[in-house]
């Protein structure tokens, strides 16, 4: 459980040159909050995400999280999981042996390590679901089966890079529901990109706004969403 109070995440000046495209980013995003991030495509919200999972290294500049200085810190040692919009599941591998990768990646799982799985499992709905394969399930349920193996990592930060776009309407309330209840269960940091209003109306209770590689807007819900002029 990570407390509201300790330090969240922080830029301090981080700068990184990709082609022809500068991006910049200043900022100090609080703990155990759950993080809607917004802005044109092409802004530098993926970047954004890249740099706090440590796929890309800034130029200059330093990236800190809950007080930890990761800007050199390899991806697989930060306090970091990630939900991809496509899931990121392998087709040949069964849900626990998909799930249990966030556990140990050589899938060394012990028996304790395999309860652990069917308690994210049946946490996220999917109860039973051990041994069927992705292709057997449906968008929402592999999605499902990402979020449980987010769970097993136990990681301070999860980001979501648009997780739901993918989805009916339907299907995208039930998974911001299933994130809110998560996150109550964990206290973790969530940063998540939407281009949804009402997903981040939802779920979200700060906002931040990336407009041409750097940060327009960063602030509490009530005071992120007057803003309407903001790009999103």
């Amino acid at each position: 459980m990570v407390a509201a109070d300790q330090a969240g995440i922080e830029m301090q000046n981080v700068r990184l040159k990709l082609g022809a495209h500068v991006f910049q980013f200043d900022c100090h995003l609080p703990a155990g909050r759950i993080i809607a991030v917004s802005g044109p495509s092409g802004s530098g919200k993926t970047t954004f995400l890249n740099l706090l999972a440590g796929f890309e290294k800034p130029d200059s500049g330093r990236v800190l999280m809950h007080g930890r200085g990761v800007t050199a810190v390899h991806p697989a040692e930060r306090p970091v999981s990630i939900v991809f919009q496509d899931n990121n599941l392998f087709a040949h591998l069964d849900i626990l042996t998909n799930v249990g990768l966030g556990i140990d990646p050589a899938l060394r799982l012990r028996v304790e390590d395999r309860r652990t799985i069917s308690q994210a499992l049946e946490k996220v709905g999917l109860a039973g679901f051990e041994r069927r394969l992705p292709a057997t399930l449906s968008g929402g349920e592999r999605q499902r089966a990402a979020f449980a193996r987010a769970l097993v990592r136990k990681r301070a930060v999860l980001l979501l890079d648009e997780p739901f776009a993918a989805l009916d309407p339907g299907l995208r309330t039930g998974m911001a529901d299933l994130l809110i209840d998560l996150h109550k269960e964990t206290g973790n940091t969530v940063v998540i990109v939407s281009h949804d209003p009402n997903e981040v109306r939802r779920v979200a209770d700060y906002g931040v706004s990336i407009d041409k590689g750097t940060i327009a807007l960063a602030a509490p819900l009530a005071d992120y969403l007057p803003h309407e002029d903001t790009p999103r």
